[in-house]
């Protein structure tokens, strides 16, 4: 049997097998149907969740919903979302087997050895999608590519082991295929044929009482921190990304800080061989804890380390080692939300000094008594660019682990060396479907450097020029079915601008979208 025919085969089965969840029992299917939409799907995409994305809990867990066990499943009104972190998960409370209402809930909360602090449960997502770009990276591809349609396919399966409050272990195996990409997959987001994605063990130390606690987490664990700009789990991606890290988590009071020391995690083609990358190492310190000067606020403080062997800019290669400093103000006083994030980074960059900034502003106001319930959001952005390439120093911010959707779905150009100005609109027909309308400007905050792609990588190394770089809408709408089960479909356009007639090609690029996402 040939490569495509196995691809398109296990295509088809995971789309029988997700239209046969989708429906499941009778029963089952009408309970279902009857929950509030509960799927992440599109507020995991930065663009519109920053800056209500799910952040880490800023408040005492005692006084917040905590995991799954919130007071709206107790009194089952709804049913818990599935968390972007799915170790955030907390199912202890289907120890009751009188709240176990959905299909799923027999395997979510398993008891061993007659003890109820000591359990297992078992969750997974199937997501099958087809990506199409018509003139990508502004048209700098072979002419067998300009046209490039292909399906994409991610399975995720994990196990959660609590053996009794001090002690769990976290597991859960991945496999990306992609089939039918003029090119290949791309390398580390595309395809990985199976391995362990995430495995970690917790030890939880009490200090004094619940309110306080440090956790030992070692091992393959994914991060997220913030909004998304700089530690991200790149959920929009085909594979995710994952981290081989040492972690700490200190809960006391009102404050979370985490510490930690890590190695990025490569995502390889094969089977069993992800690696920790050779080349870079990731640490940091990262707090949170309530503003109230702020309406609603609260702060996040961090410092991140980095380093990279192998750093790439439009200076030319050289060994990186970058120090960021930042901080985050952002609530939801609702009607209104706001995020506002700065960052400033220093070190070396080869023989050559760092000194880059960033500065990321976003705010939404939702009309909740108006029809389709509109959300309307401006985002202002500005990322440092390298004022001359021909000097040592270096001035170009380095987003570090960014989203792999960070403007929108195509993500045309990367936030190193931009300003983007970022108007939104949401629209909520019903519970269960969004639609979503973005329109994105960008410049280039220095004429000394060029404009890069979203791995940080150059796209167009020229200098000089025009400064305006293009302009790309987006359309997306997002059926949020059941409490399991999501379809997405988006179109995304870029408009490239002056910047590209002196740095050709120059073409207009199309994007177009759709998966269908199952979670359990």
């Amino acid at each position: 049997m040939s490569y495509f025919c196995i691809h398109r085969n296990l295509l088809l089965t995971g789309t029988a097998l997700l239209s046969a969840l989708a429906l499941g029992p009778p029963s089952l299917s009408a309970q279902a149907t009857t929950a509030p939409a509960a799927s992440e799907t599109w507020d995991r995409i930065p663009i519109l969740s920053e800056p209500g994305r799910q952040d880490r809990n800023p408040v005492p867990q005692d006084e917040a919903p905590h995991g799954q066990s919130d007071e709206k499943s107790k009194a089952g009104a709804a049913l818990p979302a599935y968390k972007l972190l799915r170790y955030d998960e907390d199912y202890s409370y289907l120890k009751d087997t009188s709240r176990r209402t959905d299909f799923w809930d027999p395997i979510k909360y398993v008891p061993l050895w007659g003890r109820e602090d000591w359990y297992l449960s078992v969750g997974g997502e199937l997501r099958e999608r087809y990506e199409f770009y018509h003139e990508q990276d502004a048209g700098a591809v072979p002419a067998n590519a300009r046209d490039n349609g292909y399906l994409l396919q991610r399975y995720l399966l994990h196990g959660d082991l609590h053996l009794g409050p001090y002690f769990r272990f976290f597991g859960q195996f991945v496999s990306g295929l992609e089939d039918g990409r003029i090119g290949g997959p791309r390398p580390d987001i595309d395809r990985d044929a199976f391995d362990v994605h995430q495995a970690f063990a917790d030890f939880v130390l009490p200090l004094a009482g619940e309110k306080h606690t440090l956790t030992a987490r070692l091992g393959r664990q994914e991060f997220e921190y913030g909004s998304g700009r700089l530690i991200d789990v790149r959920d929009g991606p085909n594979l995710r990304l994952s981290f081989d890290a040492v972690r700490l988590l200190l809960h006391s009071g009102n404050w979370q800080v985490d510490g930690w020391w890590s190695k990025p995690v490569r995502n390889q083609p094969g089977v069993f061989d992800d690696d920790p990358d050779p080349t870079r190492s990731f640490w940091g310190l990262y707090a949170v804890h309530p503003l109230p000067l702020l309406p609603e606020g609260n702060i996040d403080l961090y410092y991140l380390g980095f380093e990279n062997r192998q750093a790439l800019y439009v200076q030319g290669p050289g060994y990186e080692l970058r120090h960021s400093l930042g901080t985050r103000l952002w609530g939801r006083p609702m009607p209104w939300e706001y995020n506002l994030e700065y960052d400033w980074q220093f070190g070396t960059f080869g023989p050559g000094n760092v000194g880059a900034w960033s500065a990321a502003n976003a705010v939404r106001y939702n009309f909740c008594d108006l029809p389709l319930k509109p959300r309307l959001g401006l985002r202002f952005d500005v990322a440092s660019g390298d004022n001359n390439p021909a000097s040592a120093n270096l001035q170009t911010f380095n987003p570090l682990f960014p989203s792999g959707v960070y403007f929108n779905l195509l993500n045309p150009v990367g936030p190193l060396n931009m300003i983007d100005l970022h108007p939104t609109l949401d629209l909520y027909a019903g519970e269960k479907v969004t639609l979503s309308f973005d329109w994105d400007f960008f410049w280039r905050e220095s004429l000394g450097d060029g404009v890069y792609r979203i791995s940080g990588t150059p796209l167009r190394t020229g200098v000089g020029g025009a400064r305006y770089v293009g302009n790309s809408p987006a359309a997306t709408v997002v059926w949020n079915a059941t409490r399991h089960l999501s379809v997405l479909a988006s179109y995304v356009h870029f408009f490239p601008g002056p910047f590209f007639e002196t740095n050709p090609p120059n073409k207009g690029a199309d994007y177009f979208t759709t998966w269908i996402n199952y979670e359990f």
